[in-house]
């Protein structure tokens, strides 16, 4: 079967693999029919991302639809979404219902192969149906399980007065949940086109080119920073209001330092948000199916697997103003 290998940092192979075998208990044999890029993937590629080993089959954002199943969930044809999540159950996080920072998770995609292949033995408890989406869209439920999880850790008020830094899919599904709640949003993004974006798709008028312009305006009482970028991450303290919180939601595989008394002159609140739950993915699901979040203009790349060798340098640049690339892996 055709399967995308990338062996080490920045090289990828287009090769051919064996199938998997039949599903056994609880499991299911599935056809990829779309995968989502996201930072991970493009930090694998950089060779900069945290918990990572080579050769490694990317994909973790991923529509599939069953072809052979081995629990009385799912049947041939069902389409759905994946939590690429794999937890434990039983450590301290998993037994308060903190599955999303399980001690010993594993992401299919990043611990373990994932979808950048025709076919995919997955356990059926990791599978979400979702037959009312369009394959291109089912890989961003995991995207926005970022963001709610994100602003449920924030405890989000009507009318909270919020800054997002970095207007990527992260901070774009961060956005969207902020004006669920009500929130007063503003967002920061270097990259012109992704700002454009971010003005034109989700309707703000507070954005800004850079922290220092958004220093002169109003601080904020919560303050998302979804960038992955030290720079970023150490400057938005500055954006924050008295007894705010600061949430960061992008990863950096490097040390993030604040000058203290920045911080103990707000008597500021840090939060890490890290990744989502099933719960907050079914809800991420009923959100999109019924039309109260629509993401359609997000995906702005769709293209064939064999094009990733090329595509990939330029997403990791963020060129070409790319919102949301998806791999077409289904495409004939």
């Amino acid at each position: 079967m055709k399967t995308v290998i990338l062996d080490q940092p920045g090289h990828f192979t287009l090769t051919s693999t064996p199938q998997p075998g039949a599903p056994q208990a609880d499991e299911v044999l599935a056809r990829v029919l779309t995968v989502g890029i996201c930072g991970t993937d493009l930090h694998a590629f950089e060779g900069t991302q945290p918990f990572f080993t080579y050769p490694r089959i990317l994909g973790h954002e991923l529509a599939i639809e069953v072809i052979e199943s081995n629990s009385p969930d799912f049947q041939p044809r069902d389409r759905c979404a994946v939590n690429p999540y794999m937890t434990c159950g039983v450590c301290a996080a998993c037994r308060v219902g903190r599955s999303n920072c399980c001690a010993k998770m594993r992401v299919i995609g990043v611990h373990s192969d994932g979808g950048m292949r025709d076919r995919i033995v997955i356990p059926a408890a990791q599978l979400y149906k979702c037959e009312k989406l369009a394959p291109m869209l089912i890989p961003l439920v995991e995207t926005l399980g970022v963001g709610i999880h994100a602003t449920g850790r924030a405890q989000v008020q009507p009318g909270d007065r919020a800054i997002v830094c970095g207007a990527g899919p992260i901070g774009l599904s961060v956005i969207e949940f902020l004006k669920l709640a009500g929130a007063d949003i503003g967002v920061v993004e270097k990259i012109p086109e992704r700002l454009a974006f971010a003005q034109k798709h989700c309707g703000l008028t507070r954005a800004y080119p850079s922290h220092d312009e958004a220093k002169q305006e109003q601080a904020s009482v919560l303050v998302f920073d979804c960038t992955g970028d030290r720079g970023s991450m150490e400057a938005s303290i500055h954006l924050l209001e008295q007894g705010g919180k600061l949430i960061f939601v992008g990863l950096i595989n490097d040390q993030v330092s604040l000058f203290d008394p920045d911080l103990h002159r707000r008597e500021a609140t840090i939060l890490a948000s890290r990744n989502s739950t099933p719960a907050e993915h079914h809800r991420v699901l009923e959100l999109m199916e019924s039309g109260a979040i629509d993401v359609r203009a997000w995906p702005t790349d769709f293209v064939a697997p064999e094009a990733m060798a090329e595509k990939f340098p330029l997403w990791l640049h963020r060129q070409a103003g790319v919102v949301k690339a998806v791999i077409d892996w289904a495409r004939e």
